[in-house]
């Protein structure tokens, strides 16, 4: 697997979680706290989360694919981007255990 594959995910993995957790703090904002402002905010956010967390529902479909994750595994990994904070802990773990499946693209024995 290349490591790009692992990157990817990666990234999709943290702008998630970081736009998730913003929010939740907006959501906050807009119903307990009453803040102004919170209302556009929330839009923003949830539209921005909404569609890159498509993307990283790719992304993180493809490393499971490609690292042979077993299916309720898979589905734990997907379903991260959806609880705030899970992601991290999610992408940690999992960069862990794939790592070793990771191939430099340099190194990398070609085919025919």
């Amino acid at each position: 697997m290349k490591k790009s594959v692992l990157t990817r995910y990666r990234v999709m993995a943290y702008v998630t979680g970081v736009l998730l957790i913003l929010l939740t703090l907006g959501m906050i904002g807009k119903y307990l706290l009453e803040v102004d402002g919170a209302e556009g905010f929330t839009y923003v956010v949830s539209l921005a989360h909404g569609w890159l967390y498509v993307l990283y529902l790719v992304f993180a479909f493809d490393l499971g694919l490609k690292a042979k994750l077993p299916v309720p595994r898979l589905l734990w990994v997907l379903l991260a981007g959806t609880i705030p904070t899970a992601a991290f802990f999610v992408e940690r773990r999992l960069s862990r255990q794939v790592e070793p499946l990771v191939v430099d693209e340099g190194t990398a024995p070609a085919r025919a």
